[in-house]
């Protein structure tokens, strides 16, 4: 096991921070929410980072535990997510896009319609340095990416 950080893992460090973050979903039934609240995002150690989401919309409030490092040994990002409002462990394996300012995390989950699971990837793309945008798609039967997730984090003060 190597402890020495490489360049993917500096890539993470862009993020660490605290941020305001502004999300647009879409519901199983097609509504649309809005989603604001804070990610606090550290680094464990020089090798993972941990993004800790807080947030809401009206009543509803939920929290979130993103982790994030890099596999030298598999070449790829990897990571989980877990959440309040939902049992599944998310577990994430990507890569950088070829521009470099986006990480793309593929998983696998539960449909929204409780069918079974389908494909998801996440993606966290870096604007500047006060602001990065995450998006989350699932895709269809059909092989079609469905975005049901945009939002921006903007860094705080």
């Amino acid at each position: 096991m190597s402890s020495n950080t490489s360049e993917p893992h500096q890539w993470l460090e862009q993020l660490v921070g605290q941020w305001t973050f502004h999300h647009e979903c879409i519901n199983p039934d097609g509504s649309k929410m809005q989603v604001d609240g804070r990610v606090d995002c550290r680094m464990l150690g020089n090798l993972w980072l941990v993004c800790e989401y807080s947030g809401g919309s009206g009543e509803e409030q939920w929290s979130s535990i993103m982790a994030l490092g890099y596999d030298n040994t598999k070449s790829a990002y990897v990571g989980s997510f877990v959440a309040s409002m939902m049992d599944n462990l998310w577990l994430y394996q990507g890569d950088r896009n070829e521009a470099g300012n986006a990480v793309v995390l593929q998983t696998e989950g539960p449909k929204f319609d409780g069918s079974g699971t389908c494909p998801y990837r996440d993606t966290i793309k870096i604007i500047d340095a006060d602001c990065w945008q995450m998006t989350s798609e699932m895709q269809d039967d059909d092989g079609n990416w469905i975005c049901f997730m945009n939002g921006t984090q903007q860094r705080d003060g």
